[in-house]
Formats: structure tokens, C-alpha cells, sequence
């Protein structure tokens, strides 16, 4: 009887636990749309802006620090990938190894777009511009540059999760939802850069 009642329990708390772990995972593909629906709209307003006029645009070739950007944010996401997949096979070590990875580079890329921006200062292209399509180019690099810092800082809740041993499970289920956020970083990277060069 005592037997069955725990049985019972335990089955309840596992439901429990899948239906919170789907909420978050809708939660974080409905963030990502709504996030991607905000640099849409910053596509849309640059679009509007830069063809409001031949004195419009960007008027600069884009510093080659975007390009270095872009390479060392594609290489993350490969380590990325490794850290999850260490992960499913309980290889702790390796997991680990891989996020330290995938944060440095996430820490470089950040340097990276501060070192893109000081170009563009020296050109004398601030974000305060009488030419706002310059002005564009903080926004965009800004705003992700933002979501870079948030994803550095779960990923650094991965590595504390797998230094702390919690369950194979739950460890798993972290390192999916940190790797789906970071991959959509990457593509949200790539579709601003290409925007951006397309519009130089």
C-alpha cells in the first residue's frame, strides 16, 4: 500500500516536472520570436529611414572587427554543440571544457564589437549622428550584444550546474535550452552582419 502511494507520488512530481520543463521551453522559443521580431522591426525602420533619401545610409565600409566577430561566434557555436553533446553522454569533464570554451569565446566577441565600435568612432561615426542609418549600427550591434551577456551568464549557470553534479536530467535539460539560445544568437549574428553589409 505504502508502496504504491509513493509510486503514485513520484509519478505526479515527474508530471509535474515535464510540464514545467515544456512551459519553459515554450517560454524561451516565444523570447526568441519576440526577439527576433524586435530586429525585424529595426530592419523595417533602417529600410524606411535610409530610403527617405540620397543623403541617407551608411556611407562606410563596415569595420573588418565584425567579420573576426562573426568567425569566432560561429566557432562557439560548434563548442557549444560539443558541451551539449557531452552532456547526453555523461561526460562531465568534457562538458565543462567545452562551456569554458564556448564563454571565453562569448567574453572575445563581446571585446570584439567594442573594438568595431572604436573604428567606427575614429571615423567619426557616433551613435548620436545626424545621419541616423549610422546610428542603426549601434542599435543592431548594441541590442545583441546585450543578448550575448545574457547568454554568457546561462551558460556560466550550466558550468555551475555540472560543477555542482546535479542530475544527469536535469543537467541535460540546462544544456538544451542554453544551446538552443545560443544557436539562435549565432543565426540572429549572422542575419544583422549580412543586413549590414547588404546596406553598407
Amino acid at each position: 500500500m505504502e508502496l504504491n502511494i509513493a509510486m503514485d507520488k513520484q509519478e505526479l512530481l515527474n508530471a509535474d516536472l515535464q510540464k514545467s520543463r515544456k512551459a519553459q521551453k515554450f517560454n524561451l522559443w516565444l523570447g526568441m520570436i519576440g526577439m527576433f521580431m524586435m530586429f525585424a522591426a529595426f530592419s523595417s525602420g533602417f529600410i524606411v529611414y535610409t530610403n527617405s533619401g540620397v543623403d541617407k545610409g551608411i556611407k562606410t565600409i563596415l569595420p573588418y572587427a565584425f567579420m573576426y566577430s562573426t568567425a569566432v561566434i560561429l566557432i562557439s557555436s560548434l563548442t557549444i554543440h560539443l558541451a551539449y553533446k557531452a552532456a547526453k553522454d555523461h561526460n562531465i569533464g568534457k562538458q565543462k571544457l567545452f562551456l569554458l570554451a564556448t564563454i571565453a569565446l562569448g567574453i572575445v566577441f563581446f571585446f570584439i564589437q567594442f573594438q568595431a565600435w572604436n573604428v567606427l568612432t575614429e571615423r567619426g561615426i557616433f551613435f548620436i549622428n545626424s545621419n541616423a542609418s549610422q546610428s542603426f549600427i549601434y542599435i543592431f550591434t548594441g541590442f545583441h550584444l546585450a543578448h550575448i551577456i545574457a547568454g554568457v551568464l546561462v551558460l556560466v549557470r550550466c558550468f555551475v550546474g555540472a560543477s555542482k553534479n546535479i542530475s544527469q536530467d536535469s543537467n541535460v535539460f540546462r544544456m538544451e535550452l542554453a544551446t538552443i539560445f545560443w544557436h539562435f544568437l549565432d543565426l540572429l549574428w549572422i542575419y544583422i552582419y549580412v543586413f549590414l553589409l547588404l546596406n553598407q
